[in-house]
């Protein structure tokens, strides 16, 4: 399993930060969902509006095929960001989550 981990910072003053989360799962996991190879995301938050969006996929392939579609979501959403956000591509290690995760 390989995965994108997006940093960024949600401008609070512009949108909540629960409304900015709601909106990522109604606009943007649905079309996450249909592409080749996407395997679940995770989000992390912080009062501040600090994100960490973690993407999952299968094979490293699969996550450089998404990259268009990844860059074409965060440009959507610019506006309401503090920053710029930042891309890493990373192999996951380990993954282990607790019985009755957020889903």
């Amino acid at each position: 399993m390989y995965s994108r981990v997006t940093l960024l910072e949600i401008d609070t003053v512009r949108i909540d930060l629960k409304e900015a989360v709601a909106r990522f799962r109604e606009e943007v996991v649905p079309g996450l969902k249909q592409q080749d190879g996407y395997d679940g995301c995770v989000v992390l938050t912080t009062p501040e509006g600090k994100a960490m969006l973690i993407t999952c996929w299968e094979t490293e392939e699969a996550v450089d095929a998404a990259a268009g579609f990844a860059a074409g979501e965060l440009e959507r959403f610019m506006l309401l960001f503090s920053s710029p956000p930042g891309r890493e591509h990373y192999e996951v290690a380990f993954l282990e989550l607790p019985e009755g995760a957020v889903r």
